[in-house]
């Protein structure tokens, strides 16, 4: 009968049933081939978006720096205007050296439309080679440059070293609440003696020059070797006295204490001469200088510098290694 199942039509059957099987198992991987397309073309959508955006921060990142770089470039300047140095931080080699702060002083005094120069001080301070190298170049252009006067404006601290930059300055101002002082220097060292007879621990030194070794933290200290550091430290801190002394004059009060490391506030330090007179950047600029306009003269770099410098690449140099520091 129609439909009935014959030996004849079963290979018949088989066949179809074989040829329907596989065109399941067709569909079925063409369906999976289908989301796995998708998948891939939504990735690479995504990559796509990722990095797009990945480009276009990189694009603004170098332009800020491009920017940056062109405004620490010298201009001419064609209206007269107060030039403006920032000294901020520690002075030191890789923080705020002095090789940085000359070459922006030298270009300040050196524009032909500033009328006078500000270096604006926020620092607790830092080695005496580095300040003293700034004072010294304060004085050699101030000689160079009668004409142009040079004001000192300390915003918070205004400490040690970067005092001994300060007292080059014609006229010292400050705000009351200023932290300004600290006239000495010092040598920082620590003993692990104890601690090592505690643990056990024997140190074994070995020198060529008997005091190559001196206020090793590990061994006892010699009382001639802290002598010799004592007197090193008082010399430089008389070096120290003679700068202030040379720039301050007759200005400063007749007090032991000024040279003792002692700081005051900017209301004292006017009391005891440290200072001139109370003012900010704006008001010397147009009320003592004359011009309203202040340019800021940056260090000069290089544009691969300036990149290194804002990428976080260019690492603080390690600081007083074998050192004293004025503070």
């Amino acid at each position: 009968m129609f439909g009935k199942k014959t030996p004849q039509n079963e290979p018949e059957i088989e066949l179809a049933g074989a040829i329907n099987a596989s065109n399941r198992h067709n569909a079925e991987n063409t369906r999976i081939l289908a989301m796995l397309a998708q998948d891939y073309l939504k990735e690479r959508k995504s990559k796509r978006r990722w990095g797009w955006f990945f480009k276009g921060l990189i694009a603004l990142y170098l332009g800020v720096t491009l920017y940056v770089w062109f405004q620490s470039q010298d201009r001419t300047i064609a209206e007269n205007h107060t030039a403006l140095v920032e000294l901020e931080g520690l002075i030191a080699p890789g923080s705020t050296s002095a090789d940085d702060i000359n070459d922006s002083l030298r270009r300040a005094f050196k524009a032909k439309t500033s009328v006078g120069v500000i270096m604006r001080i926020n620092s607790p301070g830092g080695t005496p080679v580095q300040a003293a190298s700034i004072n010294t170049e304060i004085r050699r252009l101030k000689s160079k440059y009668p004409d142009k006067p040079f004001y000192v404006v300390i915003s918070d601290v205004c400490a040690s070293g970067g005092y001994y930059v300060a007292v080059a300055a014609d006229e010292i101002y400050a705000h009351p609440s200023s932290i300004v002082g600290s006239i000495g220097v010092r040598m920082d060292a620590f003993g692990f003696v104890g601690t090592m007879d505690k643990l056990g621990v024997e140190r074994r030194l070995i020198t060529a020059g008997e005091n190559k070794g001196m206020l090793d933290p590990f061994s006892p200290i010699e009382p001639g070797q802290v002598a010799h550091a004592e007197s090193m430290i008082k010399e430089v801190h008389e070096q120290f006295i003679e700068a202030v002394q040379q720039g301050r004059g007759d200005r400063l009060a007749k007090d032991k204490n000024i040279f003792s490391g002692l700081f005051w506030s900017g209301a004292r330090a006017k009391e005891l001469g440290l200072i001139d007179k109370f003012g900010d950047v704006g008001n010397v600029a147009r009320d003592v200088l004359g011009a309203n306009k202040v340019v800021t003269y940056n260090p000069k770099r290089s544009l691969l510098d300036e990149f290194a410098r804002n990428m976080g690449a260019k690492l603080s140099a390690s600081l007083f290694e074998t050192g004293f520091r004025l503070r």
